[in-house]
């Protein structure tokens, strides 16, 4: 049986979990009815929330997380096996110098996606929006398997990313549906254990796979698990939700927000004209699709312009120029279309105005933002340096293991201590401290770093970035009115996905270019240099095969000077996301989901 949960008998404001396409605006719609409370960061309204502000039992609980949580350990996966076989896969393509795009392809769809994802799915219910997520997921997965070409992969990459975004982000939704802002961080620091132990386990899988079978099976072999997570998706996640104009039965008089004779579902009672196809159609009409696509076109000519500049042309290049030219100004208009044009965009995906004017909102943005641009820069960039001093698959993934774990481990002890002390600031500094110990730690990477400081330094970066997650999701929720939550909540994410994108790019544009220059400074007055030089940018391969006059350790060298400039970028970033999250402010974190 779906699980209820009460309508309060007065609705004075709309509830913490109030959909982002709400009654206020004139739309009746499927709600999470979860309590009630007065605008403002810290008060809460008075009345008789605490009868009706339930959750469900542990048991029930438990089941409904956990039917979520799969798709989430899998978009984990999948995201250090593909950093473990960015390598291989780059290699059997020739194409090391697309390396970014492998990643960049899944996180510009998680950009464009999951910010939407708050508002299709207060629609079409968060059910179909996982299996949604998860059918695109699987199919992309099963797409970069079968991959016959570069072009291939991304491809898939891309429609994965759709997916992947999709189970992260709605699955943290229902966490906020269901459970009060004081036990939210413990749960989300279980969501953050799952997707850490997703990351673990995906580079040595991955790595395993690539030695032994081939790379493509890495891919192949979720498809099947995606499937049982499907089916469960489809018989679990059955939250029944109630539309808000059934409050009126029990004195919300609001009657205007019942379109004539229509129910929550946009179903006619026989009694007014309203068809669920209108309801729909109306409901979809304030999706911020224009502000996606301005927000996606950006993102995709800055990729450009860094991917391009220094590699396929001169920085000078027309090519790079106007891409980077086209990216500020489509990012321009992205901010003006979602901050000053209320009747072309009602719902934008980013509240520009509300981030801008609360501080607390506008610092854990900018700290997710630099953070996660730090953190996935070190994810990827770490197996590809444990590959060029030679290790395999099989080992660089291993190696992986202890950042993911240490990830999963902050991420929970920050909700533990939020839950037992109700204050997460001091938390904050001490986390950014640790982040930026961490990013310098693997700055000290070379060719004859122990191995065991392989496995123990990127755990400070991991454990930290774990913990910062946790406490900028509860922050920003805790500082907001209950109708912005599922906005800001998908304003994070926003933050987060075009904060790897760029992150990774970044690293890929420093990486390339200084090993470009230092090849070129080294060996350019030799005969055919040009052609090994793009080999050695296109497969690490390509050091197996040196022509005689060029020596191995030096290329192994110019390999590390250009890791190190990535990981000093790294380091820059971590820096960014600390003064960021230093100003954040502290909010009151309630116990129940009245927040009284």
């Amino acid at each position: 049986m779906p699980y209820t949960i009460g309508i309060p008998p007065e609705d004075t404001s709309p509830s913490e979990t109030d959909p982002l396409l709400s009654a206020q605006n004139n739309h009746t719609g499927t709600v999470v009815r979860v309590g009630n409370a007065q605008h403002g960061d810290d008060t809460a309204a008075e009345g008789n929330d605490d009868d009706n502000a339930a959750t469900p039992s542990t048991p029930k609980l438990f089941a409904i997380m956990a039917s979520t949580w799969i798709g989430v350990f899998f978009a984990a996966l999948d995201t250090t096996i593909v950093a473990t076989l960015t390598a291989p896969i780059s290699s059997s393509f020739d194409s090391l110098s697309l390396l970014s795009w492998l990643a960049t392809g899944y996180l510009i769809a998680n950009a464009a996606c999951q910010p939407l994802s708050g508002k299709l799915t207060d629609i079409f219910s968060r059910r179909w929006g996982l299996l949604f997520s998860n059918v695109f997921f699987g199919a992309g997965t099963l797409v970069c398997g079968l991959a016959p070409n570069a072009g291939a992969i991304i491809a898939g990459r891309v429609i994965a990313g759709v997916g992947g975004g999709g189970l992260t982000c709605i699955t943290t939704y229902i966490t906020s549906d269901l459970i009060p802002l004081r036990r939210r961080g413990l749960w989300q620091g279980y969501g953050n254990l799952v997707y850490g132990l997703g990351m673990g386990l995906g580079g040595p899988i991955g790595g395993v796979l690539s030695d032994n079978l081939s790379w493509r099976w890495a891919f192949l072999l979720q498809v099947p698990f995606i499937v049982v997570s499907t089916v469960l998706v489809f018989f679990l996640v059955d939250i029944n939700v109630q539309e808000r104009a059934n409050a009126n039965e029990n004195g919300d008089a609001h009657p205007q927000q019942r379109q004539d004779g229509a129910d929550g579902n946009g179903n006619v009672d026989g009694n007014g004209s309203a068809t669920a196809s209108t309801n729909t159609k109306s409901r979809l009409s304030r999706i911020d699709f224009l502000g996606s696509a301005f927000l996606v076109g950006s993102l995709v000519l800055l990729l450009l312009g860094l991917n391009t500049g220094g590699n396929q042309f001169p920085w000078s290049h027309p090519v790079v120029i106007a891409s980077l030219v086209l990216s500020a100004v489509t990012l321009g208009v992205f901010i003006y279309v979602e901050s000053s044009l209320p009747r072309w965009v009602p719902e934008p995906i980013l509240p520009v105005a509300l981030i801008g004017r609360t501080r607390t909102v506008l610092a854990a943005c900018l700290a997710n933002w630099f953070g996660t641009m730090a953190a996935f820069l070190a994810i990827y960039y770490v197996p590809l340096y444990l590959q060029i001093r030679g290790l395999s698959a099989t080992a660089a993934g291993l190696r992986v293991v202890p950042l993911a774990a240490a990830t999963s481990a902050g991420s929970l002890l920050s909700g533990l201590i939020m839950r037992a002390t109700g204050r997460y600031y001091l938390q904050m500094v001490g986390v950014m401290v640790v982040f930026v110990a961490g990013s310098g730690l693997i700055c000290t990477f070379g060719l004859a770093t122990p191995a065991w400081e392989t496995f123990v330094f990127p755990v400070p970066l991991g454990f930290a970035y774990g913990g910062m997650l946790t406490i900028t999701l509860v922050g920003m929720i805790s500082s907001v009115a209950h109708e912005h939550q599922a906005v800001i909540t998908a304003a994070s994410y926003a933050f987060r996905s075009t904060g790897s994108t760029i992150g990774i790019t970044i690293a890929g544009a420093v990486f390339q270019n200084i090993l470009t220059k230092e090849l070129r400074a080294e060996y350019g007055g030799v005969e055919g240099s040009e052609r090994v030089i793009r080999r050695l940018k296109d497969s690490l391969d390509g050091m197996k095969h040196l022509p005689q006059g060029w020596d191995k350790d030096v290329v192994l060298g110019i390999y590390m000077d250009a890791l190190r400039g990535a990981f000093i970028s790294g380091l820059g970033l971590a820096v960014l996301a600390a003064l960021a999250g230093l100003g954040m402010k502290e909010h009151i974190l309630h116990k129940n989901l009245a927040r009284k």
